[in-house]
C-alpha cells in the first residue's frame, strides 16, 4: 500500500506506532488472546479462542502468518519453542 509517495505498512512497527489501536481489528483482537493468557500461547489456542476449526491444519496458516508477523514488527515474542508471548505495552514498561 502506498500513501503520500512512500509504502505504508497495514501493520505498523511497534516502534512507530503510538499504541495497539494503530493494529487492524484482527491483530489487535490476536494481541488481547495473547495478552490474556497466563504464560506462552500456541497458535492453535489463539485459532480456538477466534473460533477456527484447529483441527485442520490449514485454517491455522494464516493465523501463524499473522502472529509471525506481530513478532516482527515487535508486538509479539516468538519463542524457540514455536510459542508467542506478548511484549509489555509502553504503558506496563513505564514506572
Amino acid at each position: 500500500m502506498k500513501g503520500g509517495g512512500r509504502a505504508v505498512l497495514l501493520i505498523p512497527h511497534r516502534s512507530d506506532a503510538a499504541d495497539e489501536g494503530a493494529l487492524p481489528g484482527d491483530y489487535r483482537e490476536i494481541l488481547a488472546i495473547a495478552r490474556e493468557a497466563d504464560g506462552p500461547v500456541r497458535v492453535r489456542a489463539v485459532g480456538e479462542r477466534l473460533g477456527l476449526d484447529a483441527a485442520v491444519r490449514g485454517k491455522l496458516e494464516p493465523l501463524r502468518a499473522k502472529m509471525t508477523k506481530l513478532a516482527g514488527r515487535g508486538w509479539l515474542h516468538k519463542r524457540g519453542d514455536g510459542r508467542f508471548t506478548p511484549r509489555p505495552s509502553s504503558r506496563e514498561a513505564r514506572p
